[in-house]
């Protein structure tokens, strides 16, 4: 008896058993799924791997054992390696694969194809670590198990009196924690979070419809998990009322006091308010976090038509998710095209190309001036330039300010951020902010890599180590917009030209060429996207 995987069509729910095969299709009894050639099509509907789920294991035997089975038995006596995607943190585990990229379990990162992308964050495999190895065997557990592999023996006597405190269970709490915890740091440490404490990546909000993820689905640990797999004391739905620097406590909401040696800011940052009349606001929505995202979904389970406020960086990856998710997409934003702070003009028309193609409507250069009641779809919007439309919901996504309220109430030193300087320590010297909220010597900036960065430096910091300054060095943003994706390194604020480098139908590669010659930002998209993992090698920070 053995494993053996059963998929699913997502499309016309027709059935792949390993065990059984599908003679018809050339595939003898006990084929695995990962030796089916990757242009394989549903014999039902015609749609490829990617759009097969694995829906169960099921012990079976066969008549005849394939070569692929006998590959898969002999590997499993080598430990499984556990990478870990340096931009957005996502986790491949060798273990359990990744049934839904194709990656069946006990698939090894060395059988992964080279022009394989981070299914979160789009980068590839040279931007992954290896983090751990285990004596798993190939199975199908929750993401939890990984987390709590590195748990820490809570009764050890290694624990200290003196406590670090994080405000805020994001990825830069988190995953702060979990740096503490690979550097052997035994302190005690205490999260305080105004949500349910669900481990989640934020960046995965935005490509939740295309693969028709609930919030459930999103989020990988629950509070429970992360407290018992960190070994940390977590207080859910808390509220930190202020912080008294003096007596270094925090006084909660319900009126009670922690004690900190050291604290972390990790607050994030907020939604900028679009304006838009409020009368509206039942059908008006902002996705900052995972309780947002549940509440739109369910809303938009009986919409059609979503107009996106914004085509940044986050309007723009909305836009791309909900188009491939079968909705009838709108954007308005008073710039000339998507991503105007970073593309220059070249690739922000292909990316714009590429959304109307899938069947984005745009209003650029432009703003809503009026919302009313429709008479096709509940809401009607006329913008300045005197066009309108009619639609179902708002989405506004015009961008994030870091969350400055606790800092400013306790007099901490903030900007545009709560200011820190390269020790992300603020003006308090047992004060440290990290994240989105963070002003690392004058510069705000709301990409994983950054933060991951500044993780690396802090976590050091609070574990006794010698750290170096923050350093960001290259940091290409990594745009989810896979209707055509972006890589860019801007060029904000630098004097020198755009140049254009490469173009086809499908794609553009731009650099920017300072005043001394030299490269300093890039943008590649499109089919020509992975020319930027070139020029970051050669672009100048």
């Amino acid at each position: 008896m053995a494993d053996y995987l059963v998929w699913e069509c997502q499309v016309c729910n027709w059935i792949y058993d390993e065990a059984k095969g599908c003679p018809e299709e050339g595939l003898a009894a006990g084929t695995r799924w990962a030796d089916i050639a990757d242009d394989w099509l549903c014999p039902e509907c015609g749609v490829g791997k990617q759009d097969f789920e694995m829906i169960a294991i099921a012990k079976s035997t066969v008549v005849e054992a394939t070569a692929p089975l006998a590959a898969v038995s002999s590997i499993r006596q080598t430990p499984y390696q556990v990478w870990e995607c340096q931009v957005c943190n996502w986790i491949y585990d060798e273990a359990k694969g990744c049934p839904e990229e194709g990656l069946a379990p006990g698939t090894r990162w060395a059988d992964i194809p080279d022009d394989w992308l981070c299914p979160e964050c789009g980068v590839g495999k040279e931007d992954f670590d290896m983090i751990a190895i285990s004596e798993s065997q190939p199975h199908n557990p929750t993401t939890t198990e990984a987390v709590a592999s590195d748990s820490i023996d809570n009764d050890s006597a290694a624990w200290q009196s003196n406590d670090i405190v994080i405000i805020g269970s994001g990825l830069a709490g988190y995953n702060l924690v979990k740096k503490l915890r690979a550097l052997d740091c035994n302190r005690k440490i205490t999260v305080i979070t105004a949500d349910d404490g669900s481990f989640y990546s934020k960046p995965a909000l935005s490509t939740g419809f295309a693969k028709n993820k609930t919030a459930q689905d999103l989020a990988t640990s629950n509070a429970e998990t992360m407290a018992a797999s960190l070994n940390i004391d977590l207080y859910v739905f808390t509220k930190v009322c202020s912080i008294d620097k003096a007596c270094q406590q925090l006084v909660l909401a319900d009126g009670g006091l922690i004690d900190y040696q050291q604290l972390v800011l990790a607050t994030g940052a907020n939604p900028i308010d679009a304006g838009l009349d409020k009368s509206f606001n039942s059908h008006i929505f902002q996705i900052n976090d995972l309780a947002d995202y549940a509440k739109f979904r369910v809303k938009a389970a009986t919409a059609n038509k979503i107009m996106i406020v914004g085509a940044g960086l986050i309007g723009s990856e909305y836009a791309n998710d909900l188009l491939q998710a079968g909705f009838n997409v709108e954007m308005v934003d008073p710039m000339a095209g998507p991503l105007a702070s970073l593309l220059p003009e070249i690739a922000q028309s292909a990316l714009a190309s590429a959304l109307q193609a899938a069947g984005a409507t745009t209003h650029f250069g432009t703003l809503i001036k009026n919302i009313e009641k429709g008479s096709q779809h509940p809401l009607k919007l006329t913008m300045n330039n005197g066009s309108s439309t009619e639609v179902d919901l708002v989405l506004s996504a015009i961008g994030v300010r870091p969350n400055l309220a606790l800092a400013n109430a306790a007099g901490l030193s903030t900007n545009r951020g709560i200011c820190v300087n390269g020790q992300l320590q603020t003006s308090d010297n047992h004060i440290y902010a990290i994240g989105d909220c963070a002003e690392v010597n004058g510069e705000v900036r709301f990409y994983l890599a950054p933060m991951n960065a500044q993780i690396a430096t802090l976590a050091a910091t609070l574990a006794g180590q010698a750290s170096d300054d923050v350093n960001y060095g290259v940091m290409p943003v990594q745009v989810k917009t896979s209707l055509h994706p972006v890589s860019v390194v801007p060029a904000i604020g630098l004097n020198g030209q755009w140049q254009t480098t490469a173009q086809n139908e499908t794609g553009v590669v731009c650099e920017f060429i300072d005043d001394h010659g030299q490269l300093r930002g890039f943008a590649a998209t499109g089919s020509l996207v992975k020319q930027g993992q070139e020029l970051a090698r050669r672009c100048i920070a």
